[in-house]
């Protein structure tokens, strides 16, 4: 079975956005082939599950994943980072073989 971990600071992000927002579910994962090393994280906000979603809850929030981004997600830890003036939500992920140089994709 698939694992993925949420980190508290991941978490406390989504619950600041759903509360932000007033609506939602959860956080959205899935994949997409784009960039320089081959695929790269795509992040929404879930209004709704669909019925092929595979769930995560963990902290009292909950990710959707495609399941299609499963295999490529599994094992991963979802945390939320700031460096400098940036935050966003980082994967560590240990199934990525390589990544781009910029850190905007990534192989599996």
């Amino acid at each position: 079975m698939a694992h993925l971990s949420i980190t508290t600071a991941a978490a406390e992000q989504i619950h600041r956005v759903l509360d932000e927002r007033g609506h939602g579910l959860g956080l959205r994962v899935s994949v997409k082939p784009s960039g320089c090393s081959g695929y790269s994280y795509v992040l929404d906000f879930a209004d709704e599950a669909a019925n092929d979603d595979v769930t995560f809850e963990e902290h009292g929030v909950t990710v959707y994943v495609a399941p299609e981004a499963l295999e490529m997600l599994d094992g991963s830890e979802v945390d939320y980072v700031t460096e400098g003036l940036n935050r966003f939500f980082r994967f560590n992920n240990p199934n990525v073989k390589d990544e781009c140089g910029c850190g905007e994709s990534f192989s599996v």
